[in-house]
């Protein structure tokens, strides 16, 4: 049997990817005129220059351009011959050639593009051998999961910061499709312009969940955030069949399964398993206690109960990703997957401390580590163009004050959470703190004071019992405040406070 060469075998063999002549004739054209600098500062750098010599000559011409000097064959002269950058391609005459290849300022955009188009193709193929290289020699801690996604975040990393395309916008088309969101917001129920979260008041407060938007629900443990993530999650799953639903009257008529969403929501649950998620909305929608499901402790009528909410539940387009310590770039890579493929309205991630940096990316801090991870979300919320909703712990700082209302200090590893966030809610339940509180017997003089005690603590517990706060601390384009919410603790549910519960 005759053994194959690799492909890649001969690749170190061929020249790497260069346009020279492009090189020669931006430069020609620079010192020309630096006006054609304006046309290629934008994008390009010295280190996009395959020629060595071309990067030194271009370095001193920016330079000198932006400190308002002139940069010609004249001022360049003297410097090129002190630190004798052209020797090697026959020095200070070299110049003069380097006018004589430049063919048009006007086309100054056209090299620099030219010489970016390489450089990014260089890039590619350095990236090719370091995967190649990886997989045939992999280091001790990188098994094959690690090594896609080193792989996924180069090239995301070339695709983001690598890219020569301008997105400045006209203001006129900026304004054009401000107005088409409100024109939105007039016409839709509740004049809600982004995706509705199934909390009114909420929506009220902030128009409903926008696209690019990275929000921050934080809260202590036992204050019910994931309970009220996933509310929020079902809300907007089913505002989403209910548009493609509006939007396709016929398929309705047959049943909801003829009915395709256009966009999902994911649910990226890494201290909860799917199963358990999904044990919560049924208990949630069902009515029936989360923990009696867990203990057996059903009946036929709950049953009946289930197999109604499940017809319900099973059309939502709603996924759950329950991969413990996923780190960002995985967590990114799903995303583009399921938005390619299904559409992608939400992401929500339950919850942010316990995500991990990119593979291969070491920080010296666990606050630095969060910041990094923070900015990443931010910036898939940009890219994809859809909601991020992040769960946060908060610090115990909490816990020794005496009102016990979260503040946007007491973010826990914060670093850059508040700066990074264009929304930062608080969940907060009196009730909890004031359940520890219960007045015990044994510290009292008397009967009478005990029961005093008693008295006022439960006429306490009746003002706060069921109810909930969602502190919304910091909203970058509304106002904040306090809204008030239902909240059932028996199904962890979450509901507009003045709802009527059966």
């Amino acid at each position: 049997m005759t053994n194959i060469d690799p492909p890649l075998l001969g690749l170190s063999q061929r020249l790497p990817p260069s346009n020279l002549a492009a090189e020669q004739a931006l430069l020609g054209a620079l010192l020309s005129n630096n006006r054609a600098y304006d046309r290629v500062s934008e994008f390009l750098t010295a280190d996009h220059f395959a020629d060595p010599v071309h990067a030194r000559i271009y370095q001193s011409i920016s330079r000198r351009i932006e400190a308002s000097q002139i940069a010609d064959p004249v001022t360049m002269r003297a410097e090129f011959e002190h630190n004798g950058v052209l020797d090697e391609v026959g020095g200070t005459a070299y110049l003069a050639q380097l006018l004589t290849a430049m063919v048009g300022i006007i086309n100054a955009r056209d090299y620099g593009q030219a010489i970016y188009n390489s450089w990014i193709r260089r890039q590619l193929i350095d990236i090719g051998e370091t995967v190649v290289n990886q997989a045939f020699a992999p280091e001790p801690d990188m098994d094959g999961p690690k090594q896609i996604e080193l792989a996924e975040q180069s090239l995301f990393d070339l695709a983001t910061h690598g890219t020569a395309d301008t997105k400045m916008m006209v203001f006129s088309a900026a304004l054009t499709i401000a107005i088409h969101s409100a024109e939105l917001a007039f016409k839709q129920a509740g004049h809600v312009s982004g995706l509705s979260t199934g909390l009114r008041d909420l929506d009220k407060k902030t128009g409903g969940l926008h696209p690019s938007d990275l929000l921050i629900l934080a809260g202590r443990p036992g204050m019910g955030k994931t309970a009220l993530a996933t509310k929020i999650a079902f809300g907007a799953a089913e505002s989403m069949l209910a548009n493609a639903r509006a939007a396709d009257p016929e398929a309705s008529r047959d049943g909801a399964q003829n009915v395709v969403p256009k966009n999902s929501v994911v649910i990226f649950s890494l201290e909860m398993s799917a199963e358990q998620l999904a044990n919560r909305l049924l208990s949630e929608e069902s009515r029936v206690s989360s923990d009696r499901i867990r203990r057996g402790e059903i009946g036929e009528r709950d049953f009946a109960k289930f197999v109604a909410v499940s017809k319900k539940l099973q059309h939502l387009p709603l996924y759950i990703d329950d991969t413990p310590a996923i780190t960002l770039s995985a967590l990114r890579t799903r995303c583009r997957r399921l938005q390619r493929t299904r559409g992608l309205g939400l992401i929500v991630i339950d919850y942010l401390q316990l995500m991990r940096p990119s593979a291969g990316v070491k920080s010296e801090s666990r606050v630095l580590e969060i910041s990094m991870i923070t900015q990443g979300l931010k910036a898939l919320a940009k890219e994809l163009r859809v909601p991020v909703m992040a769960l946060s712990q908060l610090s115990r700082a909490v816990e020794s004050r005496e009102d016990k209302r979260p503040q946007l200090s007491d973010l826990r590893e914060s670093g850059s959470i508040e700066q990074d966030a264009d929304a930062v809610m608080f969940v907060y339940r009196d009730e909890y703190y004031l359940q520890q509180r219960a007045p015990k017997q044994m510290a009292f003089d008397n009967e009478e004071k005990f029961q005093n005690a008693l008295e006022k603590w439960q006429r306490d517990m009746e003002q706060v019992h069921n109810k909930a706060e969602l502190l919304l601390e910091k909203q970058r384009h509304g106002p904040t405040g306090k809204i008030d919410l239902f909240f059932e603790g028996e199904f962890t549910r979450f509901a507009d406070l003045d709802t009527v519960h059966e």
